[in-house]
């Protein structure tokens, strides 16, 4: 597994001198930056590191305390998550964080499983999809990991450019709407297709997808629950991933 590789020096935003912010918990509210820190690192490859996306989530926080307006009737965290997910998201724009190498590994996973799946009549295992990739299992598993940004919809897959590219890859995180299936696609006959899907997957994965997704639970708590480390579950959910790729091909 290649080293990560850690987001670029943190960027302070420049702000102006607030009046007063001394009604502002920072500490309060340092738990919310680590909170939506998690809810990105779920979607985005291990080169990026958590502790570069807090710190920078952190800028984020200390730069809404400076311009939060009590008397606009917002709430603080309301105000701050937008601030700090705003700071995450430029800064993982400048690292430039998301090898092309990732998406085209993703893409070859999908289509072992689709083409396993089709001979064998059922889920291939672990250890059939890494024969089909021509990888030791151990290495199929790092390549899970590092793929762990892979989603079920990507906004590329329905919007193309000249190139045969979708947007980037930032902003289909940037974008909930771009990400989420279920918020993507609007159009009921998908959903039901979504759900019929999970229920072929094995059973673990099932599990993993429903704590994931229906709980939204991230992939620590999910470890807890099931007894297995956080990378694991990182591995598990990246294959779910795929398996459920390849049964919604005809939507993308």
């Amino acid at each position: 597994m290649s080293k990560p590789r850690s987001l670029n020096k943190v960027h302070a935003y420049p702000t102006k001198p607030p009046a007063d912010y001394s009604s502002v918990d920072l500490a309060r509210h340092a738990p919310l930056v680590k909170k939506i820190a998690y809810v990105l690192m779920s979607r985005l490859p291990a080169s990026v590191e958590m502790d570069d996306l807090v710190q920078v989530g952190l800028m984020g926080l200390l730069e809404a305390s400076t311009q939060f307006d009590a008397s606009l009737g917002v709430l603080f965290e309301t105000f701050a998550s937008q601030r700090i997910r705003g700071a995450m998201l430029d800064e993982l724009r400048r690292a430039d964080w998301l090898p092309r190498q990732a998406r085209k590994q993703a893409k070859q996973i999908e289509e072992a499983i689709s083409q396993l799946e089709q001979s064998l009549g059922r889920p291939p295992q672990e250890s059939e999809i890494a024969e089909a990739l021509t990888l030791s299992l151990e290495d199929y598993q790092s390549a899970l990991f590092e793929s762990k940004g892979h989603q079920i919809v990507y906004y590329e897959d329905f919007v193309h450019s000249d190139e045969g590219q979708g947007g980037s890859p930032v902003d289909n995180i940037a974008d909930p709407h771009r990400v989420d299936p279920v918020t993507t696609l609007s159009d009921t006959r998908f959903r039901a297709k979504l759900v019929e899907a999970i229920k072929t997957l094995p059973e673990r994965d099932q599990v993993v997808m429903s704590l994931y997704y229906e709980q939204d639970l991230n992939l620590k708590e999910i470890g807890d629950i099931l007894g297995v480390t956080e990378s694991r579950v990182c591995q598990l959910h990246s294959q779910a991933v795929s398996r459920l790729r390849t049964k919604l091909r005809d939507w993308f």
